[in-house]
């Protein structure tokens, strides 16, 4: 399965339990292929590079470059086309449904209720984490 997972739900997978670090150990054994693109990744990196994240870096014992490091290395990289006219409320989302639509993504992942309130674009399911994680754990299974 491919998935696009917004820099949201990534950030929260990185420092924290719950369904977002589930989908991460699911990229990281090979369950889930994570897609990404350099607008996402530079997204990622630069609320990444705030100082709020530095006490939660120290607490897991870790460095920036060494997280942006993997993230780097965890995902197949695609530079989608821009869509042709605007689908989201905020402007920024429409990169992410972009990546998925080039990507042919199985779904989105994102805590951002303006993707979320869509629900899903084309034939693209917009879930939340702990919807993907059931979704992939279904596949899994069955």
């Amino acid at each position: 399965m491919r998935a696009v997972i917004d820099t949201n739900v990534l950030l929260s997978g990185l420092f924290w339990h719950g369904a977002p670090h589930v989908l991460l150990e699911q990229v990281r054994a090979g369950t889930l292929i994570l897609v990404s693109s350099p607008a996402l990744l530079a997204e990622l990196e630069d609320v990444f590079g705030r100082a709020k994240f530095d006490s939660i870096l120290r607490r897991s014992n870790t460095s920036r470059e060494h997280v942006l490091a993997e993230m780097r290395q965890l995902p197949e990289m695609i530079e989608p086309p821009p869509l042709p006219q605007p689908v989201c409320r905020d402007s920024d989302d429409d990169g992410v449904i972009a990546l998925a639509l080039a990507a042919q993504a199985d779904f989105i992942v994102s805590g951002d209720d303006d993707l979320l309130s869509l629900r899903r674009y084309q034939d693209i399911p917009i879930l939340s984490p702990a919807e993907a994680v059931a979704r992939v754990d279904g596949e899994a299974k069955g």
